[in-house]
């Protein structure tokens, strides 16, 4: 599936104010970015832009900001990190409205090749409601261009992120996507439109109701769904199989009797646990130490906790994984957290490193296992947007990606 939407190198940026909205949602402790990851991967959007003469103007939100702006979650310390990358100076406009009088003369000021970060979007208090209309007048009111490249944002129909296009365009602007929305899209896209096959995908993670329709569109798609983490509880529950008190979705049931019986109607294979590493309370702290048993999926005993995949079927798991040419992955295989509880995912994560296939991980919890784990550098693609390629996976039209411009 090609993206046919305009991206940076269908747009004259030079002498333009070009507003780029940003995903530095990263983690901060103490005030200090702990994971750059996201900032790593906007700057090539943003050089290229520097680099053809645009005046820049990034955006984006940082953490939940349920209780109004506060500077626990003020994007400066991304300024900082921003102007140390660049090597030239971000100017950061503090002020929480965004897009006050300090943002309009900060740009005013711009020259070709500047660069100006806004106060986190998120401090607006408009910005995921439908009272957005203003924000996003204010927002396209300070560029003449806008480039989204927040593709973890991009399942959201924001002001920063879809309100703005709209009026861009009512201004004879133009709306395109950076180059990690395209890598995004590109990778995604082809993996679930047009895989090369055998096309492999991996769903793992707590809830099966997280990804109803995750499960229903892939088995569409793919020649193999390997089943784990929390999840694959209720359908070894629905299979007749004692869970013991591992983690089940009782109201979801029948929902996976259904899916073993679309997968059986469409020649699917769908691979389930055949055995459990089991602990007799969940860990508390998470990373706590703690005794495991191994039990295969017909006798677990009724007082045990399955927690992670065991070895037979990580190595099940694995020799799935290697005849594959495409594989999709999206959540651990257990409590990944705990050292002990961690073997099911590092072995599909080390099966994944050590194929040639294209191997894309859905982001998330499973980006953070590989990257924890050192087999990020191994993966052709780690996706930033845990939700938005969720959503991409179940076959959802991404707002973000929508309100770009076509080609």
């Amino acid at each position: 599936m090609g993206l046919n939407k305009k991206s940076v190198d269908d747009i004259n940026a030079k002498g333009k104010r070009v507003l780029v909205r940003c995903d530095f949602n990263v983690p901060l402790k103490n005030g200090e970015i702990t994971d750059e990851t996201r900032i790593v991967a906007a700057m090539p959007t943003i050089q290229k832009l520097i680099g053809d003469g645009g005046k820049v103007i990034l955006c984006s939100h940082l953490g939940k900001v349920k209780n109004g702006p506060n500077e626990g979650e003020s994007l400066a310390p991304v300024a900082k990190r921003l102007s140390e990358k660049l090597g030239k100076e971000v100017v950061f406009v503090a002020d929480y409205n965004v897009t006050g009088e300090a943002a309009t003369k900060a740009v005013e000021a711009m020259k070709e090749g500047d660069v100006v970060l806004l106060q986190n979007t998120r401090f607006r208090g408009k910005e995921e409601t439908k009272n957005g209309e203003e924000f996003s007048k204010e927002l396209a009111d300070l560029a003449d261009l806008y480039v989204c490249d927040a593709f973890g944002s991009s399942h959201r129909a924001h002001a920063s992120v879809e309100g703005v296009t709209r009026c861009i365009t009512a201004k004879g602007g133009e709306n395109a996507v950076g180059y990690l929305m395209q890598k995004e899209i590109n990778f995604l896209g082809n993996a679930v439109e047009n895989p090369v096959r055998p096309f492999v995908a991996i769903l793992g993670g707590a809830k099966v109701a997280d990804k109803l329709n995750v499960i229903s569109n892939l088995l569409e798609k793919c020649d193999t769904l390997i089943i784990g983490g929390g999840m694959a509880y209720t359908f070894l529950k629905a299979q007749g199989y004692e869970i013991g008190r591992s983690l089940v979705d009782n109201e979801k049931i029948d929902y996976c009797k259904e899916m073993l019986a679309k997968a059986e109607k469409l020649g699917k294979k769908l691979l389930l646990p055949v055995d459990s590493v089991t602990v007799a309370a969940f860990p508390n702290p998470i990373d706590a130490p703690i005794e495991t048993e191994v039990y295969g999926v017909e006798n677990m005993p009724a007082d045990r906790e399955g927690c992670d995949i065991g070895p037979k079927t990580a190595e099940m798991y694995a020799e799935a994984v290697k005849t594959a040419k495409t594989v999709v992955w999206n959540g651990p295989m257990g409590v990944f957290e705990n050292p002990t509880l961690a073997a099911g995912t590092i072995a599909v994560a080390k099966a994944l490193a050590e194929t040639d296939a294209t191997t894309i991980i859905g982001g998330g919890d499973s980006a953070a296992a590989v990257n924890q784990l050192g087999f990020g550098d191994k993966m052709s693609h780690i996706s930033t947007g845990g939700g938005a390629s969720l959503e991409f996976l179940e076959g959802k039209v991404l707002p973000g990606v929508a309100a770009a411009d076509d080609k």
